[in-house]
């Protein structure tokens, strides 16, 4: 069950409030991380309190000085207040709620089996969506987050320093360095190919075992819930795990087993290899929604057999 956006933005202001206050440990840093990190709802209440203290601060400064003068002399307290102050009108001023809803663009899309998408966000980053995939963007005037609920996406991201892009997937968290990136989550984990520039990869759910690195071009992360892997890939086989834009399947080597998998991503008549046959290797460049020349080539390549049974075409090796 989410939480009233009130109690989210009464939370965000408890912790402005004790950031602000001298007795502020590592160990507070430590644990308000672990709260920004439990849902991209805290942080986006957070960034919003954090930006409106600062435009009321640099207004306050702003004044004229015959408006204040100088013979008086403000109580140490006074500050603080003020940030209280700040925090309850940042929290309940419907015309404040109402500026940053429409300032902000979400977005929700997503693809069927079978199905690819296009979409350009408000700030230039470009999006491809494979096949049964489904994000949700959310672009504010301080921070751009995308939230990919299944599947795979492709990123080609617009830098702006003074905004982040991050990207949340499996419970962890993307972070743009000016970059290229895919990023697919499935039941083996979630694994990141980073194509272009560099982009920082960590755990954000403090549920999980805290991972975090680094990725530059040719880096390809697999993370589960309790280990985080990089490999280094050659262009080539960078490319060809990206064929799904153009809508090919690359195997150099695949077993049986895996190209069917693939397959079995993007079509609804599902590819079933038996056993024996499950770990023949295959090389070659399919169109993704090409199920029959695929078993096809598999049953003249190996000699195998191949039968329909409902939506399913089964691959077997023939009875001698």
């Amino acid at each position: 069950m989410s939480e009233p956006q009130n109690e989210i933005g009464d939370q965000a202001a408890e912790w402005l409030l004790r950031q602000d206050d001298a007795q502020w440990s590592a160990d507070d840093q430590t644990q308000l991380d672990a709260w920004l990190g439990q849902s991209h709802q805290h942080l986006a209440a957070y960034w919003r309190l954090k930006a409106g203290w600062t435009r009321a601060e640099r207004l306050a400064a702003l004044k004229p000085s015959q408006m204040r003068p100088e013979s008086v002399t403000k109580p140490k307290t006074a500050r603080p207040f003020f940030r209280f102050a700040v925090a309850a009108c940042v929290v309940g001023i419907t015309g404040a709620v109402f500026a940053y809803n429409w300032l902000s663009q979400e977005r929700v899309v997503g693809t069927a089996v079978g199905q690819r998408a296009k979409l350009t966000l408000d700030d230039g980053t470009h999006i491809e969506l494979n096949t049964n995939s489904a994000i949700v963007a959310k672009i504010t005037p301080w921070r751009r987050t995308v939230e990919l609920q299944r599947g795979e996406a492709f990123f080609d991201v617009r830098h702006d320093a003074a905004r982040p892009f991050m990207v949340l997937a499996a419970g962890h968290r993307i972070t743009d360095l000016g970059t290229k990136f895919s990023v697919r989550e499935s039941k083996a984990g979630l694994k990141v190919t980073l194509i272009e520039g560099r982009a920082r990869l960590e755990t954000a759910n403090p549920a999980l075992q805290h991972h975090a690195t680094d990725l530059v071009p040719g880096d390809v992360a697999i993370v589960t819930a309790n280990a985080m892997s990089v490999e280094k890939m050659p262009t080539r086989a960078v490319t060809e795990r990206l064929a799904w834009r153009t809508g090919k399947l690359v195997f150099d080597h695949a077993t049986l087993a895996e190209a069917a998998a693939e397959f079995n991503r993007y079509n609804s008549t599902k590819i079933v290899i038996a056993p024996e046959a499950a770990g023949l290797q295959i090389n070659g460049i399919f169109d993704a929604g090409s199920v029959g020349p695929f078993t096809r080539t598999a049953q003249f390549a190996f000699g195998l057999a191949i039968e329909k049974r409902g939506n399913e075409i089964i691959v077997y090796r023939k009875k001698s």
